[in-house]
């Protein structure tokens, strides 16, 4: 009977250490560099930054496939694509139109501010 009350003691203490938890808002990583920072870097917005398009290449890593980030590279260089894009009637710039809007609302949230 000891043995196993000191085995059930064990399993509580060791239950109690280092936790991968985390208290308040989840770690998030908030720059990368890629295709996306690159072209919002060179681009000549007056809003851009180091910060600013470090997170929302951070932001693409984790919303666009690279082949997405390379369309949406090219709307730096030319905004129309954007729009043929967005008014095209092919299922798949349909799909990517679906992912690019979740991604650029993504972006708007975590990167605001920075």
């Amino acid at each position: 009977m000891r043995v196993l009350a000191a085995l059930c003691i064990c399993a509580i203490v060791a239950g109690c250490g280092g936790s991968t938890r985390s208290y308040g808002s989840p770690q998030v990583t908030r720059f990368a560099t890629g295709p996306i920072y690159s072209a919002c870097m060179s681009s000549d917005r007056k809003a851009r930054s180091r910060s600013l398009c470090g997170c929302v290449q951070a932001t693409a890593d984790r919303t666009l496939s690279s082949s997405d980030q390379s369309i949406a590279v090219s709307f730096f260089k030319d905004p129309q694509r954007a729009q043929d894009i967005k008014m095209s009637k092919r299922p798949n710039h349909d799909r990517f139109w679906d992912r690019y809007k979740e991604f650029y609302g993504r972006a708007e949230q975590v990167c605001r501010g920075v």
